[in-house]
């Protein structure tokens, strides 16, 4: 297959799991992120450009460069709290992003397009399944610089050759099943996340907001879907179109709800954990309930979903989150190996601070051991090297006092 697809926000949490099932389906794959909040060592296959999508220039030189044959676009803003407070900021990222790809995709003849977007373009009061016809009035700034970008996609798809697939998903949530990729953003608010993070004591309690909603035991529900099945609906979205599928909007979720209680039980019970909740008010806008009619997208593309189960879904998202915890751990303890040799390096005036700083910036860069690379910049010999790291050894034993002069 040598079809190159464009992939923004590849190196995201969804795009990265895209990403990687089109690498096994045997496509060319060219990420453009500028890794805000994604990571190149998420990016599995293909290639990846390191931008912005307002860098027109780098932009358009990237689609002049590879003829892409479909753009597959994740990158965005998606917090709902910060779009509130920054709204020109989704916008920008949002919306006016799209729009310049939308003409990148006009100036180069690329005329398939896959767009992320979400349920919350939907309005809130709805109180049935939402369908694809369910009437949109978003609440937030979030939620409207996506509908405002569905609407510009629509508008360039009747007045040209576009044609595109827009995928409104729901909570998507979980991590790849053999463990190789997960939600890894930093400031990530969604609520297995938080929960995973309180059973494993990454923080103190999780909140309800609301526990007087006219659901089943008073929380609100949503519908979760695995980000494993929402990324082979990416692939089933963009096989339709190149089969010559006509333009679609469709509903990414399975048509269940689980309620917040419900999912805060099932992190407890998976992972062991009693962590602490507390129960606050309602949140201003939020909806008792928001659960997707898919049916459309899987008579239309034939999605079939392979993940429809809220223990997978939570144990894999438990099974990531024990890795970077595993991965933190790790890198602490390296941070502090550094750190004693250059502590053992500086107070026996080997070395000066400006001269380890660099050392420790050019390793960052590289990988080197530190030693190595002052060997190699002869700050210091190898007879000296070996005697800190002896010493070093020797402290952590708790044998410092033994110590033997050096020579």
């Amino acid at each position: 297959m040598n079809k190159i697809i464009l992939v923004t926000g590849g190196a995201g949490y969804i795009g990265s799991h895209v990403v990687n099932e089109m690498g096994k389906a045997g496509y060319q794959v060219l990420v453009y992120d500028n890794l805000s909040t994604g990571a190149a060592a998420s990016v599995l296959s293909g290639e990846l450009v390191v931008g912005e999508l307002n860098d027109r220039e780098l932009l358009c030189a990237t689609f002049e460069q590879h003829q892409f044959d479909a753009v597959l676009h994740f990158a965005a803003s998606i917090s709902v709290p910060e779009s509130v407070c920054n709204p020109l900021d989704y916008y920008a990222n949002n919306t006016r992003n799209t729009l310049n790809l939308l003409q990148c995709c006009q100036k180069f003849g690329v005329n398939k397009f896959l767009f992320s977007s979400t349920a919350a373009v939907y309005d809130p009061n709805q109180k049935t399944l939402l369908t694809e016809l369910s009437p949109t009035l978003p609440i937030n700034p979030y939620g409207r610089s996506k509908l405002m970008s569905e609407h510009m996609i629509q508008d360039y798809g009747l007045a040209s050759r576009l044609n595109y697939v827009i995928l409104r998903y729901f909570n998507v949530a979980g991590a790849e099943i053999s463990g190789q990729l997960g939600q890894s953003a930093k400031k990530a608010h969604h609520l297995i996340k938080v929960a995973c993070d309180a059973a494993l004591g990454r923080r103190d309690s999780v909140c309800i907001f609301g526990t007087d909603f006219p659901t089943h035991d008073g929380t609100g529900i949503r519908d979760y879907i695995h980000v494993q099945d929402l990324a082979a609906a990416h692939l089933d979205a963009l096989a339709y179109l190149e089969g010559g599928g006509q333009s679609q909007i469709f509903n990414c979720g399975y048509g269940q709800g689980y309620s917040v209680r419900q999912v805060l039980n099932k992190v407890k019970e998976l992972s062991g954990s009693d962590f602490t909740v507390i129960e606050h008010d309602r949140r201003v806008g939020d909806p008792a309930a928001v659960v997707a009619c898919s049916d459309k997208i899987r008579k239309t593309i034939g999605w079939r979903p392979q993940y429809n189960n809220l223990d997978i879904i939570i144990s894999t998202a438990l099974q990531w989150e024990k890795h970077l915890q595993e991965i933190a751990a790790q890198e602490q303890a390296l941070a502090q190996q550094k750190f004693k040799l250059g502590s053992l390096m500086l107070n026996k005036k080997l070395i000066s601070q400006q001269d380890l700083n660099k050392a420790l910036t050019e390793q960052a860069k590289i990988g080197k051991k530190l030693g190595e690379i002052l060997l190699e910049k002869e700050i210091i010999s190898a007879s000296t090297l070996e005697f800190l790291l002896k010493e070093q050894a020797w402290r952590k034993q708790g044998l410092w006092l033994k110590i033997p002069t050096a020579a």
